[in-house]
């Protein structure tokens, strides 16, 4: 498959990839049509998708059932008044339709945003209003469906919306207003492709980015995004047809296009799904075990969680390899999951507006803690505020240089946002917002987000820095690192900390200053935290990202009262 889309598709060293990796680009492309399809035919009987929950329920389809159920998904959305270039919001956590969706839209040239089933009201209005939306293809949940029907009033353009019940429950009545999935989707007419679906700059798909700071943006992709993805499903996870896949990712996040859906199929691996309501490290082990999953991927997090698991309850002899992304992974984490597995973690970097811009190639060393490298298909660059380059080991803002045009994967622009779309991404220049510095061997190492460094006394401290001093020690579970004005130094560091379960008696000034010895001992001193908080839960996105500008505002309050 890869061979039709790549002039090179075997290398065996970093060197090599990065001279010999170039895309063939078909005119059009449409990954639906031009991969999964394509798929159908060359291995009909090739198994694609693995689908599992924790109610016992188990799918398994093959390419040739899963391009019989996209047609049927296309015929159907059309059926219902879905056509070319609308918006179609999709929150369907994991259930098995979200796949069928994201194909069916694709396959009739409308625009897919994923959206988590965390939403309110408010999210839900905010989102129908700034990006149009026809349609809402959601789960039979109380909560979603009651939220969606709240936030209508607010929604204009919002004509469609449809229910879909889990496997198990599929006889439970949808309510009023909602169209029955299981119902109507059986009853389909037959599908006829249409004529010129897309082009390649058309918009493929939409995300609402999870915001750490601000309202979320919408984050446009072209049809070429899907193909930008090769790389992370073929050589960052190291896939191919024997792989059985998973990654722990709601569909709702950036995330589950990475590693549930478009790299993977490239490779012709079996995408392995779980769907499951609350994540436990238990439960993602015994799903490994089960059905000897080969490759994994997930978030820091979620490893922070393993760790903690006693590994010689399960057989784990079927995991070859393991990647993370999603934020930057302390090195203790690392460590230890290599210790009670024998398998590194291959890390890698990349925005809800990338694809995945740094990584740990297998042809690359692993340095733990460590992003990686530059993938081919993107000129990154680290740049001085001025726009000077940065030496090595100099920190500074990751770029991405399009001078030479647009790289296969980068996004279109913020959807009607010229001026959040200039500030962005000007001059050439596409800036993440993200700093790091770089290493004499050409490895990028996370700083932070460029409004989360801290300035103090001269010194630029990032808290990932701090963070990973912290997250060695056994009393630290979760931290998060800002920056508090100080009248002498400008900023100071302050930590706001979740103990564990065995220190959460212990929280005082002993345990603060003990926390403050063991940062002095694991990096520079300078980079201590003067000030310690205790806390129950960090503030976190929806999407599980520390929002630590919520925890700056909330300290900016307590210093106006």
């Amino acid at each position: 498959m890869i061979e039709k889309f790549l002039t090179q598709t075997k290398f065996t060293s970093e060197e090599d990839f990065k001279k010999n990796f170039h895309y063939k680009v078909p005119e059009n492309f449409n990954f639906a049509y031009d991969v999964m399809d394509e798929w159908a035919k060359e291995k009909p009987d090739k198994e694609c998708l693995l689908w599992t929950s924790e109610r016992g329920e188990e799918v398994r389809t093959t390419f040739k059932d899963f391009k019989e159920q996209t047609d049927r998904t296309a015929a159907y959305f059309l059926s219902l008044g879905i056509e070319h270039g609308d918006k179609v919001m999709l929150i369907l956590k994991r259930h098995y339709q979200w796949w069928l969706s994201m194909m069916g839209l694709c396959k009739i040239g409308a625009i897919a945003i994923p959206a988590t089933h965390m939403l309110t009201t408010k999210d839900i209005a905010y989102r129908n209003q700034r990006a149009s939306i026809k349609a809402i293809i959601c789960v039979n949940d109380e909560y979603v469906t009651t939220q969606i029907m709240q936030a209508m009033p607010e929604s204009p353009t919002t004509k469609i919306l449809v229910a879909v019940n889990s496997m198990c429950e599929n006889k439970k009545p949808v309510p009023k207003g909602f169209h029955n999935w299981h119902e109507e989707w059986i009853k389909a007419p037959e599908f006829h492709r249409p004529d010129n679906i897309n082009n390649n700059e058309d918009t493929m798909l939409m995300y609402f980015t999870s915001g750490t700071s601000g309202e979320p943006k919408m984050v446009a992709h072209d049809y070429l995004y899907a193909l930008g993805h090769l790389s992370t499903g073929v050589y960052w996870h190291n896939l191919n047809e024997n792989s059985i896949h998973l990654t722990v990712a709601d569909t709702g996040w950036g995330k589950a296009v990475w590693g549930k859906l478009y790299g993977q199929w490239f490779a012709g691996a079996t995408v392995f799904v779980f769907d499951h309501e609350k994540f436990t490290a238990e439960k993602i082990l015994r799903a490994i075990e089960k059905y000897h999953i080969t490759s994994f991927c997930a978030p820091p997090t979620i490893y922070r969680f393993m760790i903690l698991e006693d590994f010689s309850k399960y057989d784990l002899s079927s995991l070859q390899y393991c990647t993370t992304a999603g934020e930057a992974m302390n090195p203790s984490v690392e460590n230890k999951f290599a210790e009670q597995t024998g398998i590194h973690i291959y890390e890698g970097f990349g925005q809800t507006e990338t694809t995945m811009t740094l990584g740990t190639f297998p042809w690359i060393k692993i340095k733990p803690g460590s992003m990686g490298k530059p993938n081919p298909q993107y000129d990154v660059c680290l740049l001085r505020p001025d726009g000077t380059k940065c030496e090595d080991g100099e920190k500074g803002e990751i770029c991405i240089n399009t001078l030479n045009g647009k790289p296969l994967g980068l996004f279109k622009g913020y959807y009607r946002d010229e001026e959040k779309t200039r500030m962005a991404w000007h001059d050439g220049i596409y800036h993440t917002g993200d700093m790091a510095w770089r290493d004499e061997d050409g490895y990028y190492w996370f700083v932070g987000r460029t409004d989360d460094v801290i300035k103090s006394s001269g010194y630029r401290i990032g808290p990932f820095e701090v963070e990973n001093a912290l997250m060695t020690h056994p009393a630290v579970v979760e931290c998060a690192i800002t920056g508090i004005p100080d009248p002498i130094r400008g900023m100071i560091v302050k930590a706001t900390i979740v103990l564990s379960d065995d220190y959460k008696s212990k929280a005082g000034p002993e345990l603060i200053k003990e926390l403050q010895d063991h940062v002095k001992h694991e990096t520079a001193p300078y980079k201590y935290p003067r000030v310690i908080e205790f806390v129950d839960e960090l503030p976190k996105t929806i999407s599980g990202k520390i929002r630590r500008v919520e925890i700056r505002e909330k300290d900016a309050k307590k210093e106006d009262e």
